[in-house]
């Protein structure tokens, strides 16, 4: 039981007595729910029921149901595999009832346990000793995830509090499949979905005399609050003496293909006992976060101290202390009563067994004994993340096909499952800091492979051809490759990364130096392109001089749709014209000839610089980005330089150079809020922008035209402002629409509605109208406060169409380009025309014609409503003026001379599939089925209408029918 409970530290103390069942029973001060997986072939798991209880009660723990969630319901004493008592301290036993059940599928179940006998005079509740003690667990069985426990409490809440005195608790939760935990309070509850009654926090205004001054240094409220990350509990300070109730619950988190996925949560729902003291709490001195890598040696010391010189005892809680292999561990073992300042001396041997992504979180609880009263408790937090090692052995051999093979080492710390390969042009000079795993995101490396093997390991993966998937790697470029290894989720994890190996591609092919935008423009933009010969050609086997082939093709990357601009040239350099640099981006290839003409090579795909910008509030965000076979990230010059208008008030249209961007640091991002010379941007100022870039390909025989520089585009942005613009004006309905004259046109059958909404701009002088869209807002009911969004359009006009009816209510609201949004209009609103016409006379007499008394239609409805078979279809040549319209139920009655009832109908009993349902088709005969003689009769009709006020949906009508045979 030590993964649910440090029991052998507490009976060393000599706190703890194991007793019989029979010679003790319980009131329940806390308890929770703790599940573990005990199979890998069929879902069945090991729950453990835990109880913390009052010693002096007779009352038996134990005697509750609990559920599983999947119907099978049980007693948990009667069906329970086994259980037992353990005396804690100051009056509190722990007990443990362990059960066992199978699922029978996947799913998210809710385990639920509830018995009677909470303790009496519990201050936070009313009548809790009435009140059923209920706890829970959920718990997610997928096989997308794999196995899953839930998280063990491996703190007992036995503490007690003082008033004034700030009060903690930490449950050491600990998940042993690694997951991560969050801490959530919640209130304490009765039944399933249902709280005690009348809960208060314990914070509760009721509680204190000064409210205002209720923490613990008096200058302000109580708080009480768990912190959601480390599970530290916090009540500063109780007010008031006395039993609280509180519950809280932590919930495990697990990381699927970059989604958070909710595993399951363990509630504890427990007691504070708060008593009058003038003893405060001890203090442990935190101890700094360490971050170590696996196989090194963990050694600390640490410290509590106690304001009032009272004895303490120390204990330590968390996941490394579990462990079965090379646990963590700590002395004096078993705790003892120590005088201050005392200590506790922590060691753990780490193994690559304990590499995980997140840190381990050890509780350190420091308790006093002082001669009289309550005992006091600090409790602290300590972090200890264990990293794995970087692989060793990278060694890199340059192939034919301008390929490089890489070599190294069998990795064999872990259970590592993935080798990612990154790769950049030039070396780049990285020491990581500790606790930096992995490769820091400006260091100019690319994620070129992750390799796994079959067997879910990387033992057997310690080689790699890098050829860029059968494209070539870039002549004359320097390639440089770090390792890192990944370890599989829950746990996850990465190594530092390896030491850099670097291979050198030789110079056969061109290499492309310059794709410079000189020129912006959306028709006669120019680009200027340089390159290289390829000069460790073989001058016999490839005679020279060289003729070269100049390939465009539009964007940064693809080799589709190319455009010869240049075909057997000598030259190594050109300018593209007549381009649309303003809004493309380009990229080239050069294809090199020998002197007779013979096809060689063709150089590495090379693009433009692109620049966008993401305006904000008196900032401008500028990010740039290039596909080139070079590196833009240099170790030795790694600032690119940003150029800007507006700078010189007597030349503000020319770009200036404003500042540079330091890329390893800051990646290709600069961020303008004109911090650099001190002047704010102005929101009512368009600026232009480019940036040139500084590259090499790390080669010595290249660095000649180091750095390679390279502009971006001129680009113009504008800075966000933050006033919204005035609200559109003269918004409303199409004019000359009205509902009835429309449909009067329509059959009886039209269903497609629409709604045109129109309004105008505000012109008035003091609206900032830079407005680039508007903001429609709908509901199809006037009963809520706030219209729903419903679209953003442009223009001055929107058709709302493919509605169910005309009825609804709109606002508008204006957006300028800073997205800044004004306030609502007025709310406008249409209603339907709703009508139903009954004629005076039927004959249902079978002949196919007018067999129904029905609401006037047309036929065209009769036919798409399906009539009923002999008759009952519309009326030929009538208005669709008389169509029924709107119309959602019908309630027929027809009565006789004397008012007995003889036919009685409810739309609302007919099948909702039944489209004649409003039509009513009476067929002349009595509920009975007795055909009525001709004759006047008289009916009532109530009519639902769809309308926008409900109040006026039901409408009564009174007629008489003429019935002819």
């Amino acid at each position: 039981m030590n993964k649910y409970l440090k029991i052998q530290s507490i009976v060393s103390l000599g706190i703890l007595l194991l007793l019989s069942r029979g010679t003790f029973a319980t009131h329940i001060r806390a308890g929770e729910i703790i599940a573990e997986r005990i199979s890998t072939s069929t879902l069945t798991y090991r729950f453990s029921v835990i109880g913390y209880t009052d010693t002096g009660s007779n009352v038996v723990f134990g005697g509750g149901d609990i559920d599983f969630g999947d119907g099978v319901v049980l007693n948990l004493m009667e069906h329970s595999e086994s259980n037992r008592t353990i005396v804690l301290e100051d009056e509190v036993a722990y007990n443990v009832f362990t059960i066992v059940h199978t699922f029978q599928g996947a799913g998210r179940y809710t385990i639920r346990y509830n018995e009677q006998n909470r303790n009496a005079g519990v201050v936070n509740m009313s009548n809790s000793v009435d009140t059923p003690f209920y706890i829970q667990t959920e718990l997610l069985i997928d096989p997308l995830f794999g196995r899953n426990d839930t998280p063990v409490f491996l703190i007992p809440p036995v503490d007690k509090g003082a008033e004034g005195a700030i009060f903690l608790h930490n449950p050491g939760a600990y998940d042993p499949d690694g997951d991560s935990l969050s801490y959530h309070m919640v209130v304490p509850q009765q039944f399933f979905d249902r709280p005690v009654n009348d809960y208060k926090d314990p914070n509760d205004p009721s509680f204190y005399s000064n409210y205002l001054e209720g923490n613990q240094e008096g200058d302000g409220p109580p708080t009480f609050k768990i912190d959601s990350i480390n599970g530290n509990l916090e009540w500063d300070a109780p007010g008031t003496k006395g039993e609280y109730n509180i519950a809280f619950v932590v919930k495990e988190w697990r990381e699927y293909e970059g989604q958070w996925f909710n595993l399951g949560a363990v509630t504890r729902d427990m007691q504070i006992i708060i008593e009058e003291t003038d003893n405060k709490p001890p203090e442990i001195i935190q101890p700094m976060e360490l971050c170590v890598e696996a196989g090194e040696l963990i050694v600390e010391t640490i410290v509590a101290t106690d304001p009032d010189g009272d004895n303490v005892i120390m204990e330590a809680f968390g996941g490394p202390f579990e462990w079965a292999i090379s646990p963590a561990t700590y002395t004096p073992q078993p705790p003892t009563v120590q005088a201050v300042p005392a200590s506790i001396d922590f060691r753990w041997q780490t193994e690559c067994a304990h590499i995980r992504e997140r840190p381990y979180e050890i509780q350190i609880k420091a308790k006093d004994q002082p001669p009289l009263g309550a005992k006091l408790v600090d409790f602290k937090t300590w972090s200890i993340r264990v990293v794995a090692p970087a692989p060793t052995g990278l060694t890199t051999t340059k192939l034919s096909g301008r390929r490089i093979e890489l070599n190294w080492d069998t990795y064999n710390c872990g259970d590592a499952h993935q080798v990612e390969i990154w790769r950049r042009v030039d070396s780049y000079d990285f020491m990581p800091d500790d606790c930096v795993v992995g490769l820091p995101a400006n260091a100019g490396y690319e994620l070129i492979k992750v390799l796994e093997d079959s067997t879910q390991t990387v033992k057997n993966l310690t080689s790699y051809i890098d050829g860029d998937d059968g494209l070539g790697l870039a002549p004359g470029a320097n390639y440089c490759y770090r390792l890192v290894m990944k370890f599989p989720p829950p746990e996850g994890g990465e190594s530092y990364a390896s030491n850099e190996a670097c291979a050198q591609i030789g110079v056969e092919a061109p290499v492309t130096l310059n794709v410079d935008v000189i020129e912006t423009s959306e028709t006669t933009g120019k680009i200027y392109v340089r390159w290289e010969e390829p000069f460790d050609l073989d001058p016999v086997l490839f005679p020279g001089p060289y003729t070269y082939d100049v390939v465009r093709f539009e964007g940064k990357s693809g080799m589709l749709s190319g455009d010869t601009i240049a075909h057997n040239i000598p030259d190594l350099e050109l300018t593209d014209t007549g381009l649309d640099t303003e809004n493309l981006s380009y990229h080239y290839l050069i294809h090199v000839y020998q002197s007779d003409g013979t096809y060689i090579d063709f150089s590495f795909p090379a693009s433009s610089v692109r620049l966008d910008a993401l305006s904000e509030v008196q900032s401008i965000t500028l990010k740039w980005s290039a596909i080139v076979p070079w590196s833009n990230v240099m170790d030795s010059l790694p600032y690119h330089r940003v150029w800007r208008d507006n700078v010189d008030d007597f030349f503000p249209d020319q770009l200036i150079l404003i500042d540079s961007a330091k890329v390893t640091e800051e990646g290709f991002t600069y961020v303008d809020d004109g911090s650099h010379n001190g002047v704010a941007l102005s929101d009512e100022t368009v600026y232009s922008y480019y940036v040139e870039t500084k590259g090499t390909y790390g080669n010595p025989s290249l660095s000649s035209y180091d750095p390679l520089l390279n502009k971006s585009q001129i680009l113009s942005a504008q800075p966000n402002d933050t006033i919204p613009p005035c609200t559109p004006v003269d918004f409303s309905f199409d004019p000359d629409f009205d509902c009835a004259t429309f449909l009067s046109t329509r059959g009886c059958g039209y269903d497609t509605f629409f709604n045109l909404l129109e309004w105008d701009q505000d012109g008035a002088s003091s609206c900032d109208n830079d407005i680039s869209s508007y903001n429609i807002y709908f509901s199809s009911t006037d009963d809520v406060d706030s219209l729903p969004f419903l679209d953003n359009v442009q223009g001055m006009q929107y058709l709302h169409d493919s509605l169910s009816s005309f009825k609804g209510c709109y606002q508008i609201a204006a957006v300028d380009r800073s997205g800044n949004v004004s306030a609502r209009s007025e709310r406008i609103c249409r209603d339907n025309c709703p009508f139903i016409k009954m004629p005076n006379t039927f004959t249902p007499n079978g002949d196919g014609f007018n067999d129904y008394f029905t609401p006037f239609y047309d036929e065209k409805m009769a036919s798409d409503q399906g009539t009923s078979e002999g008759g009952g279809g519309g009326i030929s040549g009538f208005s669709n003026a008389d169509c029924p319209r709107f119309v959602l139920q019908v309630k027929f009655t027809v009565f006789d001379r004397t008012g007995g009832v003889l036919y009685t109908y409810d739309s609302e009993d007919q099948s909702p599939e039944d489209t004649r349902a409003t039509l009513i088709d009476w067929d002349g005969k009595t509920d009975s089925g007795r055909e009525l003689e001709s004759g006047v009769y008289y009916y009532g009709l109530e009519v639902v209408f769809d309308v926008l006020d409900p109040d006026d949906a039901k409408k009564n009508y009174k007629g008489w029918v003429k019935i002819l045979r």
